[in-house]
């Protein structure tokens, strides 16, 4: 049973690449713009205008990742004679070197710079600056890339960087030597 389960599984993961892949080359066929080694863990949800977007070279996509590129807000609007015209849409561009974590929806208009990161679950509705971190809903300003990097840095696990080429033994070294340390509670 359990090898059914996981031919099962190979086979649905296979067809959901597969068929990323198709939306994905339909999305630049129409106009999509995507630079160098950008890594999709997902590929985005890029609406029905991917043409008005524009990614930066090696710019990284967690899973669940959203566009929005026009307001269909004002379909609540054209019942009135002086909004019956009314149309919204915006461009998106994403820089160099960005990361957008899991869970997120980047609104029309805005501009994301280099080396940004846009945190897990967050609603950018703003343009954000180069060398920023950005998260929230709305997302908001939190740190410089720097300042974020030294935070990491802090709380850094260290392991043989010979592991990483064998994941079960990785994943059995973190699980034996990472410290049962957890974040305090904010008051």
């Amino acid at each position: 049973m359990i090898l059914l389960y996981r031919a099962i599984l190979k086979i649905h993961t296979m067809y959901q690449f597969m068929i990323q892949r198709i939306y994905l080359k339909i999305c630049l066929s129409k106009g999509l713009k995507v630079g160098k080694n950008v890594r999709f863990v997902e590929v985005p949800q890029f609406g029905t205008e991917c043409f008005l977007i524009e990614i930066g070279d090696e710019t990284t996509f967690s899973n669940n990742v959203r566009f929005v590129n026009h307001d269909g807000g004002q379909n609540a609007l054209h019942f009135f004679e002086k909004y019956k015209d009314v149309r919204t849409f915006g461009r998106i561009k994403i820089g160099k070197q960005c990361l957008i974590g899991a869970d997120t929806i980047i609104m029309l208009g805005v501009e994301m710079g280099d080396n940004c990161v846009l945190g897990a679950g967050s609603i950018l509705t703003t343009s954000m600056p180069s060398g920023t971190v950005y998260a929230g809903v709305p997302a908001k300003y939190i740190c410089t890339i720097e300042e974020y990097g030294d935070k990491l840095l802090a709380n850094n696990v260290i392991y043989p960087r010979e592991l990483e080429k064998d994941r079960p033994e990785l994943e059995t070294y973190i699980k034996e030597n990472l410290p049962r340390k957890f974040k305090p509670v904010k008051k």
